[in-house]
């Protein structure tokens, strides 16, 4: 997930379904693996509309951030396009978002990996965890490793075969092959059985579905290292339709195995799912399986956000500082801002052990979907007016600011979009100060 940092020959190397490929494996994380059951609990079975529904709107986004990069190849993304879009507020509130939404996520991911560590020793609070995987992650990027994206590729491999286990294991339950279930298997048919909440309920778990699919900025920047850039949007469909039909016969197989009322945000629904007589091992074993994906995901994130926070610094929309390295190798400055950051993650899984998970993973989502908003309002301006690209811009808004609205119905997501409301203002207040100031200096 780490920002295209150049254009050489080398890199150009990317066909279309290499970047799918890539797009699948680094998009599958905590927020898939243990976000699921928190959109199930909330939204009973009919969550697996909202997977489908949050898969079209990510392709509007991802679809409309191909083109700008087809059209106008930057290195900067999104946060180029939305300053040549906008102006100069724009790429300084874009950029700030996309740093503040992956800090979000990576304290999501650390909350998460605490959550499955616990699965093996209960009694260790969340947050000795949790300062354990940031201070390994911040060391890996510290010293930059140069075998790590290698590293990266086994682990994404390790995450698509956990979800292939996954699906032949639970095959193999439901058809009788290996018995001693833990659940009964049930279909759920009825309208209460599938709305067990009603309408509203899978409106509020709609965020829970579109955080499944986060990352698709860091996409679009790979996109720049196609071959051919126009086959962009090519790469993102054939993407989001493998994520889709991974995620539907998944999470739908999750819901017929276990009861409603077993789901809860504490435990992956596929360890759940796998809980059997005569497979004791078998949830030991996929938990470790989570617990290396979400870490992969953590450092990959960390790697983008140190990235984003030299280029701020170096563009002058961040203090000078950040851009500097201790003995022009190591992103110190960088770091020590992140860890300063995550530090408040860890302190809220200290203070808020119950209910952390929840409120930043709704926070974590919102400020995906504000980044989001920014990319499409700026391939309005950007790319050639067209009715199917108008009508495929606005779709994509309604969906977005319906995952938005409906964390305001739900006690466990509410608090976090009053958190994403907090960030917002905050980087607006920064925003106007830091251009009032260049105004003010212009000469």
């Amino acid at each position: 997930m780490k920002q295209a940092s150049g254009s050489t020959e080398e890199e150009k190397k990317l066909k279309w379904w290499q970047l799918s490929l890539l797009g699948i494996a680094g998009t599958i994380g905590t927020g898939y693996f243990l976000g699921s059951g928190l959109a199930i609990s909330i939204g009973g079975p009919a969550v697996l509309l909202a997977y489908l529904l949050a898969a079209a709107g990510t392709y509007v986004v991802f679809d409309a951030l191909a083109r700008m990069t087809a059209e106008h190849p930057e290195q900067g993304s999104f946060r180029s396009y939305a300053k040549k879009a906008f102006g100069g507020w724009a790429g300084f509130g874009s950029g700030w978002l996309y740093w503040f939404s992956e800090l979000t996520i990576m304290g999501s991911q650390l909350t998460a990996l605490s959550i499955f560590s616990r699965f093996w020793f209960p009694a260790v609070p969340m947050w000795a965890f949790a300062a354990g995987y940031a201070a390994v992650s911040l060391l890996i990027v510290f010293f930059g490793n140069k075998g790590f994206d290698r590293v990266e590729n086994v682990l994404a491999v390790i995450k698509v075969a956990a979800i292939l286990m996954f699906l032949a294991i639970a095959a193999a339950l439901l058809a009788g092959w290996i018995g001693g279930a833990k659940f009964q298997p049930k279909v759920p048919l009825s309208y209460k059985a599938l709305f067990p909440s009603g309408g509203i309920g899978l409106w509020s778990a709609f965020i829970f579905a579109f955080y499944a699919y986060g990352g698709i900025e860091v996409l679009g920047i790979m996109s720049y290292r196609l071959q051919k850039p126009e086959e962009a949007p090519k790469a993102g469909k054939v993407m989001l339709l493998g994520l889709a039909a991974v995620y539907i016969l998944s999470i739908g197989l999750a819901v017929i195995m276990v009861p409603l009322g077993a789901f809860n945000p504490k435990e992956s629904p596929f360890v759940l799912a796998l809980r059997s007589d005569h497979l004791a091992f078998v949830p030991h074993l996929f938990n470790g399986v989570l617990i290396i994906a979400g870490f992969s995901t953590m450092t990959a994130s960390l790697y983008a956000i140190t990235s984003m926070m030299i280029t701020l610094a170096q563009e002058g929309d961040a203090p000078k500082v950040f851009a500097k390295k201790w003995k022009d190798k190591y992103p110190f400055f960088a770091l020590c801002l992140i860890a300063a950051g995550l530090l408040g993650a860890i302190i809220m899984a200290l203070w808020l052990p119950g209910k952390v998970y929840e409120y930043i993973t709704t926070a974590a989502g919102l400020m995906i979907l504000y980044n989001w908003v920014f990319i499409l309002l700026s391939s309005g301006k950007l790319l050639k007016p067209s009715l199917l690209g108008g009508v495929k811009r606005w779709s994509g808004l309604v969906l977005t600011v319906a995952a938005v609205t409906g964390t305001l119905f739900h006690k466990l997501s509410r608090p976090g979009f009053y958190i994403s409301l907090l960030i917002v203002a905050l980087i607006a207040l920064s925003d106007w100060m830091v251009q009032h100031y260049r105004s003010k200096h212009l000469i």
